[in-house]
């Protein structure tokens, strides 16, 4: 529905000169107590937030398209606006409409983003809302991730996988990047995130290094480690850029800049996150790791647990100082409790630091800001009793800001309203003129009703009253009875059917010194409180410092609450080479299992130099996958710093976990399951390492049997024969064929996942045991699920007469025992091949010095060794 522009009436052309600058935009126009859109933006509007739209003129010749609502309703209608994917521009009356007789002032004063505000339009308070900035060239990308609603700033650079990883453990609300590079990023970082591109010198590495010195008031970025980090530095300016053109410039709560050290942490990538269904489950009852084990108390905490999740530790000292203070938390129980309901009273101290940066703290908040600080000290000290070192290491540098606290106290009313201009914030004591107005305006009705009570007596006039109306003040309201008795000194105002009404001298200097007492209350407040909001910002360093340590403390209770409820132990970590689980439970399905049904416990072992790879055959059904999901699991709760759902545990660190489980298309992207798999197999092959976690789930079964089953070999034979790197590796698979590589390779070992048949009916043992399995039992799967009994019966004969086909000509296994026997001995290594050509190509690697040679120098030597192979 557009508007002509040149029909205007001075108002639209005002609002046309505000939409010009931000046209992709939805504008809230502020007209008196309403925020009005007009044409496509009310449109869209009203669609989304289920309001009426109508049409009016504006003083123009062709109607305009409308839809408002009060200003007031902001908070209501902002998240659904921003939650639908729209950017909002907020443009209010920049002067009070009554102190003006022309057109009032507007500017736009936020732009609401996905990943900016400072208003809070997100209901999730247990999951951030990241802003990410990437720039990225032909070799590697910087990733900056800020929430402006907490403070946090974190960056990175590395290669395109690795800030891929990032994006999706992080989650980001909105990522901007150069403009021009949309096609480049779908690429390398996929098209289900909401990506708006800036200008390309938002980015420029000298001006973004210069912003940051700025900022943090600093003359080097080496006190933050990212010095020499130039695209993680190009994208951090990119992100403060992006503030300022939004309009968000009251930043002084963001006091540092943290940079993500991949050596810490293991990065998973968007398979693994969504097949482990760490955050979320894809299913509309499932349940995810996260909703299994978060008894977080505060939303701080609740945020920390899923970082933790999604990044668990790689270093054994710092895991085992978090499994330190869950054990603690486990065996003191009394203490646990009393912090439990400290942290109750704290609630999100994080956020409330930003709000005082932003100058959008409320009174109530304030007091609940004191809440929070008056619980520090009673923490540290029953943190103390538990006489555990490293938990009172963590607690030593908790700061209660007595200061502070002893300014709120004696400042701000206990009852103080949630909005400033209801009054009453300010306490009583702390400013006598501001006692002296007070005590004018609560005592006026009493004065009030003495005046009406003399006048009366001085009159004669037995039912005259005073009141009040907006369009002239306090008034002398006497009845058609008595208006002879009104002394001449009274100035008529008004005449009703059955009574006038006067105004006095003294009754109008009465209502000047009421009217001007509530005006200059507010005034003096509103000054009282700014400068208290003003103090309060120069603790926000301090207050943030404290909202990190109790969020962690606030995850290490939670770990040791759902550790004690789901009888979860302690697990050792350790530098070893091995995975050694007894007595193994998947946390999401046994808390899912019906009331008194126990979940099958399962040993897994796993290493480099024995049993380094396990392929474990079944039938459906007989959980296969929920072993493998399970051993992911634990390990992952370990490195997080958390018990785990074993008797045992002794997880020799990973520092990578891969999955391919499940089979899906991706039809939006053109690729169909079997490309899916190749794509997430390919992931896993090209980035494996010495300490990788992989899990194979069904791989293959997307193509023919002969090509399922010559893929899988041939991937179980890469991750077992590679000269450099022994993931440890679980394969989940129907093609008992590859039972046979067991023979063959010396650390494949044979499992499968027990039945039991009776009757021609399957039971589930769920026990993994030695050895493989030939039977998938599919056609009682089949039975179970309740196909009808005409196709369960002619299942039955089909299959009885492929197996006789197939005990006549078995060309499937002859091959495979075919294959099996040409490999008895040999070794898959490339530099062992008693070849004069090969060693000579092995002689000419050997020698190079990877870490020095340029890209030039690798392509003459590449040319040399095409050169020796004569092709």
């Amino acid at each position: 529905m557009p508007i002509k522009e040149s029909e205007d009436t001075p108002l639209m052309k005002q609002y046309f000169s505000m939409k010009a600058k931000y046209p992709d935009a939805i504008m809230l126009y502020r007209m008196g107590d309403f925020y009005e859109t007009f044409g496509e933006d009310a449109a869209i509007t009203a669609k989304i937030l289920g309001i009426t739209l109508t049409k009016r003129s504006h003083g123009s010749p062709g109607d305009v398209a409308l839809a408002g609502f009060p200003h007031h309703a902001l908070d209501v209608y902002l998240p659904k606006l921003v939650r639908a994917g729209q950017r909002v521009a907020i443009c209010e009356q920049l002067e009070d409409p009554k102190l003006t007789k022309k057109l009032v002032k507007r500017g736009v004063i936020e732009l609401v983003t996905p990943g900016v505000s400072y208003s809070e339009y997100s209901t999730d308070t247990k999951s951030n809302i990241f802003l990410a900035a990437v720039y990225f060239n032909k070799i590697e990308a910087g990733l900056t991730l800020l929430d402006l609603s907490t403070g946090e700033f974190l960056t990175t650079e590395g290669p395109h996988a690795t800030i891929d990883k990032l994006l999706n453990s992080f989650q980001p609300k909105e990522v901007v990047y150069p403009k021009g590079q949309e096609a480049q990023f779908q690429e390398w970082f996929g098209n289900k995130f909401y990506i708006y591109p800036i200008e390309e010198w938002f980015f420029d590495r000298e001006a973004a290094q210069d912003k940051l010195k700025k900022h943090f008031h600093v003359n080097s970025l080496k006190g933050f480690g990212i010095e020499n980090m130039n695209c993680g530095i190009c994208a951090a300016g990119g992100a403060l850029n992006y503030l300022e053109i939004t309009k968000h410039d009251m930043i002084s709560h963001i006091t540092s800049i943290s940079r993500i050290d991949e050596s810490n942490y293991v990065l998973l990538d968007k398979f693994t996150l969504r097949n482990l269904e760490l955050l979320s489950s894809p299913y509309e009852e499932g349940k995810s790791l996260a909703d299994i084990i978060d008894y977080t108390t505060t939303p701080m905490g609740s945020r920390t647990l899923r970082r933790w999740i999604c990044m668990p530790l790689k270093t054994p000292e710092k895991i085992k100082e978090r499994l330190d203070i869950v054990e603690t938390f486990t065996q003191h129980e009394p203490e646990r409790l009393e912090v439990e309901l400290l942290l109750k009273s704290i609630g999100d101290l994080e956020r409330l630091a930003s709000k005082i940066a932003v100058g959008r703290i409320t009174p109530r908040e304030m007091i609940q800001l004191k809440v929070a600080l008056s619980c520090i000290s009673p923490l540290k000290e029953q943190c103390k009793k538990t006489n555990s070192d490293v938990l009172q290491r963590q607690t030593e540098k908790l700061d209660a800001c007595q200061d502070l606290f002893d300014k709120i106290d004696k400042q701000i009313n206990p009852n103080a309203p949630n909005q400033l201009n209801k009054g009453k914030v300010i306490a009583a004591g702390v400013n006598a003129e501001l006692d002296e107005l007070r005590e004018l305006s609560e005592n006026s009705k009493e004065s009030l009703l003495r005046m009406q009570q003399r006048e009366s007596e001085i009159t004669g006039i037995p039912s005259l009253k005073i009141g009040f109306n907006n369009v002239f003040g306090y008034y002398i309201e006497v009845t058609k009875t008595h208006k002879d008795k009104a002394p001449e000194t009274w100035i008529r105002k008004q005449t009703l059917v059955n009574a006038e009404r006067y105004i006095t001298p003294e009754l109008k200097e009465y209502e000047d010194k009421i009217l001007g007492a509530e005006d200059k209350i507010l005034a003096i407040e509103t000054e009282l409180y700014n400068q208290l909001v003003a103090e309060a910002a120069s603790y926000i360093k301090t207050i943030q410092n404290n909202a990190r340590i109790i969020a962690s403390i606030d995850t290490l209770i939670s770990f040791a609450e759902v550790s004690l409820i789901n009888h979860y132990n302690r697990p050792e970590v350790n530098d070893s080479d091995c995975i050694d689980i007894r007595a193994g439970r998947h946390p999401v399905i046994e808390k899912q299992l019906p009331p008194g049904e126990e979940y099958i416990a399962n040993d897994v072992y796993l290493d480099n130099s024995k049993q380094q790879i396990i392929i474990i055959t079944g039938p459906n059904m007989a959980g296969k996958s929920a072993l493998l999901r399970q051993t992911a699991l634990i390990t992952i709760l370990a490195q997080a710093g958390c018990f785990v759902p074993a008797e045992s545990a002794k997880i020799g660190y990973v520092d990578k976990i891969f999955t391919r489980v499940g089979a899906s298309d991706n039809i939006s992207q053109g690729e169909s399951t079997f490309m899916v798999e190749m794509n997430e197999a390919a992931n896993i092959l090209n980035n494996i390492s010495d300490r990788s976690l992989v899990l194979f789930d069904e791989l293959g079964r997307g193509t023919s049997t002969y090509d399922g089953i010559s893929i899988a070999w041939a991937i179980v034979e890469f991750l077992h024969e590679n000269p450099k790197y022994r993931a440890k590796t679980l394969f989940a698979t129907h093609y008992h064929e590859l039972n046979e590589m067991e023979r063959t390779f010396k650390k494949i070992k044979n499992y499968n996942v027990s039945v039991k048949e009776i009757d021609n009916k399957v039971v589930f043992l769920r026990k993994l045991v030695k050895g493989g399995s030939n039977h998938s039992f599919g056609i009682q799967v089949g039975r179970m699920a309740g196909l009808p009994q005409s196709v369960i019966k002619r299942a039955s004969e089909i299959l009885k007469q492929l197996e006789n086909d197939r005990d006549k000509d078995n060309q499937i296994q002859k091959h495979v025992e075919t294959i099996a026997s040409e490999r008895e001995g040999m070794q898959l290594s490339f530099f062992q091949l008693e070849d004069p050509i090969l060693m000579q190509i092995r002689d000419e690697i050997a020698g190079l010095d990877i870490n020095s040679l340029t890209p030039l120098e690798a392509l003459n030597k590449l040319n040399e060794i095409k050169k020796i192979t004569g092709i």
